[in-house]
């Protein structure tokens, strides 16, 4: 099931299935809705909405992020592969929707360098703690699409060794446009991803490649700890980034960054200054 959560013409926030393959929050289309919450149930109703904004597909209880968890992406930066996960926080206030602006923080830092990470993201679908791997991916509710924006001067020099300033300003978690259940995705290791700037490929991999898989992930995640259902986790991203180039290449007011995964479709932002 292909899952979408969008405002309708009476400004009430809707669940609907897409059958267009949605892009862009396109507004105009009639959308078939559903009816329940993704955490307790979704049916069809029969009915339809106009879609008038899309929205991302859930409203994250966390955010978890994995870093360095591609090897080629490790091997860019001259980094040692970690034995365990590289895990930081992304402010939930990030969360930005599908076709909304990316914001440059206005807070600059010699100019902040902001930068992509186009990323798998998995969402929680009922409460985990001490899963092991092999039931690790019962728990998934479904897959969407991650940018994991990062103004790399804040990241680096502004955050006193943590990640989460450079990585938490307003705007800076895209996420959508759909929410993939896992009958549709099958393996989620086996995803082709390509992070694409002004139309120009940057990052193209594959979810294969991933040092740690999406199950050792949610595993690792839950050890001691509950997720809570809408707990999403963006699982690492390729090499290929900007701040990785020479010349290195940041986002600029203008730009359109988009992020496209096999099944799941196009994560589309423009860049505002």
């Amino acid at each position: 099931m292909r899952i979408i959560r969008f405002e309708d013409e009476d400004g009430q926030v809707r669940y609907g299935l897409d059958q267009d393959t949605v892009l862009d929050g396109a507004a105009g289309g009639r959308v078939e809705l559903l009816e329940g919450n993704p955490y307790g149930g979704l049916a069809l109703t029969g009915e339809r909405a106009k879609l008038v904004r899309l929205l991302a597909p859930v409203v994250p209880a966390n955010i978890f992020c994995v870093g360095r968890n591609y090897v080629d992406h490790i091997e860019e930066f001259d980094k040692s592969v970690p034995e365990y996960p590289i895990l930081f926080l992304k402010n939930t206030a990030s969360l930005n929707d599908p076709g909304a602006p990316i914001r440059i923080p206005k807070c600059q830092m010699r100019g902040p360098e902001v930068d992509f990470e186009g990323e798998l993201a998995v969402v929680i679908g009922k409460r985990a703690k001490d899963v092991n791997e092999g039931e690790a991916l019962d728990h998934a509710l479904g897959y969407t699409i991650s940018n994991d924006i990062s103004a790399r001067r804040w990241q680096i020099l502004g955050g006193g060794d943590q990640w989460c300033r450079g990585k938490g300003f307003d705007t800076f978690c895209p996420l959508g446009p759909v929410l993939l259940t896992p009958e549709e995705v099958g393996d989620p290791q086996t995803l082709h991803i390509q992070t694409r700037l002004n139309g120009e490929v940057m990052q193209d991999s594959n979810t294969s490649h991933m040092i740690h898989s999406v199950a050792s992930l949610i595993a690792f995640l839950s050890q001691d700890t509950t997720l809570l259902p809408g707990t999403v986790i963006l699982t690492g991203t390729p090499s290929g980034v900007g701040s990785a180039r020479n010349p290195r290449i940041f986002l600029n007011d203008g730009d359109i960054i988009e992020v496209e995964i096999e099944k799941i479709g196009i994560l589309r932002n423009p860049i505002v200054a």
